[in-house]
């Protein structure tokens, strides 16, 4: 018979028998506060023979019963919450067992386990992300904000020239970014970024610590979003030290410019916000040029990181400098001087380099900014899209030769390469300026792109490729929509309407001027024969002498750059033997 339990402080006695007694207790028992999880079971039986007797019991749920225990109270502590069953029994003197009494109670869990403050829980926890979110936004919005003063040196009023990275194209070179990350790759022509702030170590001293890591966290917060606007690579921090290079893991040509303007525009960060603390750190930035092997390190944390004498060179270039200027080598100096104003410091002595050329970058060429401000001018980002135009024909090139088709016996790679070059010459030859240059040369360039999917309509595929490619090599959707005009333009019979379809007319009918026009007008029969509707050797050829009859180059600089006239062609196709 139990005739007590103690759940903690809370007693509940038996007043009657055993079947009254559970009756009795049975709410309390399902509702032991995990408080009281210290159970005291107090218990007597119905044997009146005289003597110690003992008492063991086992959970209903297991097989093994407990030790026997002289006395008649049952002790539990630290429960779990859960329901328990518990059987106890006793035995008396002479070895006789009892039925086993039976008792069944349930201890509640604590109150921060249970499913309302779970809810509580969720929501607190989308609270407090609501209110990171907003603060991350508003911090961003607050760092990339900085007062002109009445001479702003440099480049925030520029930003929108820069084009917005949400074009597919974008995607596609960050999928590359991954899969290169991946493996080892060779860099022949990379710019490394250095920056150090000037006695750190002092300052690291005397600072509180919390205080040191936030100022430190705010510079660089800065600093990866000025990289990441210029399309360079952050490689590391390592306490005060911030490392970045242009250049990879897309390869490119811009990347010494690109790099000096980031440099810049940090240095000008720092300058601002000096003006406002006092105790705004100098900050000395070095930078130099040259090739370098990147990849990841590491097995467990795997990291990238690049290698070579021109990292140990930047760096030096770093320690070498002064506090609030960017200081570059020789080699980066040949690469930027077109863009930027610098000052030759001498040939310096460098630790374990010997001496090297130095120069302190001043600012932009006055030519390439506005009202001399330091801020890049149109005329510096078409400059710069010229130089970018490398890139782009390194990739058309590389894809004509790949996926070009091996029976395109006439508008192969080699054709492909003259209408470009004589694409130039035009541009020169008629004194384009800097954005009709680039818009010519450019469409030119992605004409021979439509030959791949389409032999009859290349024109087409042309432009639409132009479209989706361009805006990933920082061409606006305007200068995107020009250049696909001109390529349709150039559709047979053409028609030009300015100056501009007139070079991009006689630059893809150069073949009709050239010495060897009488291999090439052949070689453009096999390769008709192959993809449209066959003709006759002599059809073919009356055809030629009629579009060498009708056509004349409209632009000075064709007529010009024409190496034999219309009649001698002729004359020369009709003395051909075919």
């Amino acid at each position: 018979i139990i005739t007590a339990i103690t759940a903690g402080s809370d007693t509940i006695l038996n007043q009657a028998s055993y079947e009254l007694a559970r009756a009795q207790i049975r709410n309390k028992l399902n509702n032991i506060a995990y408080k009281n999880n210290d159970l005291c079971v107090l218990f007597s039986t119905t044997d009146f023979v005289p003597g110690l007797k003992k008492h063991q019991y086992r959970l209903a749920k297991e097989d093994k019963w407990s030790d026997w225990k002289l006395g008649n109270v049952l002790k539990m502590q630290d429960l779990n919450e859960g329901n328990y069953n518990i059987l106890i029994r006793f035995m008396n003197n002479e070895g006789v067992v009892s039925g086993a009494a039976e008792l069944s109670f349930v201890v509640k869990p604590p109150f921060y386990r249970t499913w309302f403050a779970w809810f509580i829980y969720s929501v607190a926890g989308f609270i407090l992300f609501f209110i990171f979110y907003k603060t991350y936004r508003y911090r961003l919005h607050s760092l990339n904000t900085v007062t002109q003063d009445e001479n702003p040196e440099i480049f925030h009023k520029a930003e929108p020239s820069l084009p917005p990275k949400n074009y597919q194209f974008i995607s596609t070179v960050d999928q590359e970014k991954k899969s290169r990350k991946t493996k080892w790759d060779k860099y022949e022509m990379a710019t490394v970024l250095f920056s150090d702030i000037q006695g750190f170590t002092h300052i690291a001293e005397q600072m509180n610590p919390e205080r040191l890591i936030d100022e430190l966290d705010k510079f660089f917060f800065h600093f990866d979003s000025v990289v990441e606007k210029y399309n360079i690579e952050k490689i590391k921090t390592i306490g005060d030290a911030y490392m970045a290079a242009g250049g990879i893991p897309k390869k490119n040509n811009t990347n010494p410019i690109e790099v000096v303007l980031a440099a810049l525009e940090m240095q000008y960060y720092m300058k601002q916000l000096k003006k406002t603390n006092a105790e705004i750190w100098d900050l000395r930035i070095g930078i130099h040029s040259g090739p370098v092997i990147a990849g990841t390190i590491g097995q467990k944390k795997r990291s990238y990181d690049i290698w070579g004498d021109t990292v140990n060179t930047a760096s030096r270039m770093e320690s070498s400098g002064e506090p609030g200027r960017v200081n570059v080598s020789g080699t980066t100096y040949n690469l930027i001087k077109d863009y930027f104003v610098c000052e030759y410091r001498g040939r310096l002595p460098v630790k374990y380099k010997g001496n090297i050329d130095m120069y302190f970058v001043k600012g932009l060429r006055p030519e390439l900014s506005i009202n001399l401000a330091g801020i890049p001018n149109r005329k510096f980002f078409l400059k710069l899209q010229l130089l970018r135009l490398n890139d782009l024909e390194e990739y058309v090139y590389d894809k004509l030769e790949v996926e070009l088709p091996v029976n395109m016996y006439f508008h192969n790679l080699s054709h492909a390469r003259q209408i470009y070059n004589f694409a130039g010459l035009l541009c020169k030859a008629e004194d384009l300026d800097f954005e009709e240059t680039l818009m010519i040369r450019t469409a030119c360039l992605l004409l021979p792109l439509g030959y791949i999917s389409s032999y009859e309509n290349p024109e087409i595929q042309a432009a639409t490729i132009a479209r989706e490619l361009l805006p990933g090599y920082f061409y606006s959707d305007k200068q995107a929509n020009l250049v696909s005009n001109l390529i349709l333009s150039t559709k047979w019979p053409p028609s030009p309407r300015n100056l501009l379809e007139e070079i991009m007319a006689d630059s893809r009918m150069e073949y009709l001027g050239r010495v060897d026009f009488i291999k090439l007008y052949k070689l453009l029969f096999l390769e008709h024969n192959e993809y449209l509707q066959p003709m006759e050797i002599r059809d073919w050829k009356e055809n030629q002498i009629k579009i060498l009859s009708s056509y004349s180059f409209y632009t000075a600089g064709a007529r010009r750059l024409r190496e034999i006239d219309a009649d001698e062609q002729i004359k020369k196709m009709n003395e051909d033997n075919l």
